[in-house]
């Protein structure tokens, strides 16, 4: 199974150079060994770190705590040797293998630190080198005795440096201001404390929804209970409320109007038939003698339904007709309240989560009518007709650009699997 964020934490520790820079200015304490009646007194001074060798790294998760770390990397140290009397260069080349626990903890405000528990240095084979050829078992013995009992206490301190400037390189990405086109900004964030099982982590996204001129969107922020979804490494959950507010923000829609005439609305003649046969006797004006316009607006904000595999919205839309007279004054025919339920498909563009609406059903009830009429039972094909051809594409026009989604740990949210279940958005990374 890819594990797609196992690169990012190699990229990040090794190939970025993070690890090579803090160990560049390792300095290891001297090696002094007495000697006996066979050996000559060694002492290795001015002992250095020249180079960081095929570094490896491997991740493992721990269950409710983190993440088990693994570096294995060899290291090139070089000193000045002096054996008895012979002083010269010595090179060592020692195998180190550092496991550490890493774990998150004090989350606030969408961020959090990594904390390095139990580290464990390991030495693995040491070979040392001189320039003259003459060395004895007691200085291998002598390096290795004492590298054992100090390079764990200067390699785990660089792990814990390490760390926590992965923490701040990967936290970024979830941390970002992003623009929803011209309407405002999400500011993307964590809802919680990253959460590890032994199968998965698991990421609950939230963000701050701003409309253009700062005033937030509200929302519910609290965290969510992440689904048990054990064929994947990375889960990335977003929550219903969080897709509310930004829906919100995306569909601040301005009225339409339009004349109810057949080019503009291929059913506007059905539409004006139908209000002539339930307006009240003697309203000449209702059954075709005037010019007659139709308005919608939306009313309130959407609502999205996640349900298990399944999105829906649900919106309401007023439905004005009316027409003008000479004076500028408005006669209102009829105003309805057209409550729709949507259905939703789903799909992810170029890092984008995009929402196509269609319709599924409408219940229609009465506001007002300045000409009497009361009966509107038999509206509601025509005023769903209406609905598809005209307010249903403008609001797809709206939702086709998508909503931007974060290179969550530097990983474009692209060509990813997706769920829907109660609540929840879930991203198969």
């Amino acid at each position: 199974m890819e594990r797609k964020w196992h690169p990012v934490l190699s990229d990040a520790i090794i190939h970025n150079g993070l690890i090579h820079q803090h160990l560049q200015g390792l300095v290891v304490p001297n090696i002094m060994g007495e000697g006996s009646q066979l050996n000559s007194p060694t002492s290795i001074t001015d002992l250095h770190l020249i180079k960081v060798r095929v570094p490896r790294l491997s991740v493992v998760l721990l269950p409710g705590i983190g993440v088990q770390l693994t570096i294995g990397a060899k290291l090139q140290l070089r000193g000045n040797c002096l054996v008895g009397l012979l002083s010269e260069l010595i090179d060592i080349l020692v195998e180190v293998n550092i496991t550490a626990n890493i774990k998150c903890t004090n989350f606030e405000s969408g961020t959090f630190q990594v904390v390095t528990e139990d580290c464990l240095c390991l030495l693995g084979a040491i070979k040392i080198k001189v320039l003259s050829g003459l060395l004895t078992l007691s200085v291998n013995d002598l390096v290795l005795r004492q590298l054992t009992a100090t390079l764990p206490a200067l390699l785990c301190p660089v792990v814990d440096i390490v760390m926590n400037l992965v923490n701040i390189h990967l936290l970024s990405t979830l941390n970002a201001v992003i623009p929803v086109g011209t309407a405002g900004t999400i500011h993307y964030q964590l809802a919680s404390i990253p959460y590890t099982s032994g199968k998965f982590l698991g990421l609950d996204l939230d963000g701050v929804v701003k409309q253009v001129g700062g005033s937030t969107i509200p929302h519910d922020s609290s965290p969510s209970a992440l689904p048990p979804l054990m064929d994947r490494l990375l889960l990335l959950v977003m929550r219903q409320s969080f897709l509310n507010a930004v829906l919100s923000l995306l569909l601040q829609l301005p009225p339409q109007t339009f004349p109810c005439t057949p080019d503009v609305f291929s059913g506007a003649s059905r539409l004006r038939e139908a209000v002539g046969t339930i307006a009240p006797a003697g309203c000449s004006t209702c059954r075709g003698t005037s010019p007659l316009s139709i308005k919608l607006v939306l009313r309130g904000n959407p609502l999205i339904l996640l349900e298990e595999n399944k999105a829906s919205v649900k919106l309401s839309v007023l439905i004005q007709l009316f027409s003008n007279h000479l004076d500028g004054s408005i006669l209102n025919f009829l105003l309805l309240k057209a409550d729709l339920a949507l259905n939703v498909r789903v799909s992810i563009v170029g890092g984008r989560l995009v929402l196509q609406l269609a319709l599924g059903s409408t219940s229609l009830s009465l506001e007002s009518s300045d000409v009497g009429i009361s009966n509107i039972s038999t509206l509601k094909p025509h005023c769903s007709s209406l609905l598809v051809e005209t307010f249903v594409p403008v609001v797809n026009g709206v939702l086709g650009t998508g909503i931007p989604l974060p290179n969550v740990l530097r990983i474009p949210l692209v060509n990813v699997d997706f769920q829907i279940k109660a609540g929840l958005i879930v991203f198969l990374v």
